[in-house]
């Protein structure tokens, strides 16, 4: 393993990890039972890429492929789970500001790190000069698990209603693509998953949202 490839398995690790606690935390916020958090955690941690694997026709996608991913997600959740099992008090009162910053970090971290990776994984595969399809796979491998998880908890799509959220992961693929053809992959990867999280930083402690209509009662 080179130096490139062991900067990309660490960030990897880092983004399944903090992916898959959001994903927990979502499910033990809805009432779900272990398997519940179990499921949407992993879902989220490697829902994404492994839509992106079947954009590229990577049969099996590399979640099947390389099953520790799926193993360090499985892990994640029961320890988030246990923690908020044995503190439950952490979900309520005065501790619900404190877990909502908490799923704030844990999702940017994922969705900055999993956007450069899903561009990486097009340019391994030879499709450097497609910009459009490695932005494109850079935002569905970024906000793939998310949507999935959402969906699956029964709640409205975190990327559809909350902050600047796809649009983040959208840029900070744009940068990404920009930064490797010009500064290589390690510069690329760790300063594209910078900007994605500044911006998601910015815009939930500025409270920027995309324009929508709202409904009048």
């Amino acid at each position: 393993m080179d130096y490139q490839q062991l900067i990309t398995f660490i960030m990897e690790m880092v983004g399944t990890i903090a992916f898959a606690a959001s994903g927990a935390m979502v499910a033990v916020d809805r009432a779900m039972d272990i398997f519940g958090v179990i499921v949407l955690g992993v879902t989220t941690a490697v829902g994404g890429g492994a839509v992106r694997d079947v954009i590229l026709g990577i049969v099996p996608p590399a979640m099947f492929q390389h099953p520790v991913y799926t193993v360090v997600a499985t892990v994640t959740s029961c320890v988030v789970f246990m923690i908020l099992y044995l503190k439950k008090e952490l979900l309520q009162g005065h501790n619900r500001e404190t877990y909502d910053k908490v799923m704030l970090v844990m999702d940017s971290i994922g969705l900055g790190i999993f956007t450069v990776v899903g561009v990486n994984t097009g340019i391994a595969h030879g499709y450097m000069d497609y910009t459009f399809l490695l932005v494109f796979l850079g935002t569905v491998t970024g906000v793939g698990g998310g949507l999935l998880r959402d969906v699956m908890a029964g709640v409205p799509p975190y990327i559809l209603v909350r902050h600047i959220y796809a649009c983040a992961s959208i840029v900070g693929a744009i940068v990404c693509v920009v930064l490797y053809r010009n500064f290589g992959a390690v510069a690329a990867m760790v300063g594209a998953s910078a900007v994605v999280i500044l911006i998601r930083y910015l815009a939930a402690h500025y409270r920027w949202n995309l324009p929508k209509l709202t409904r009048e009662e």
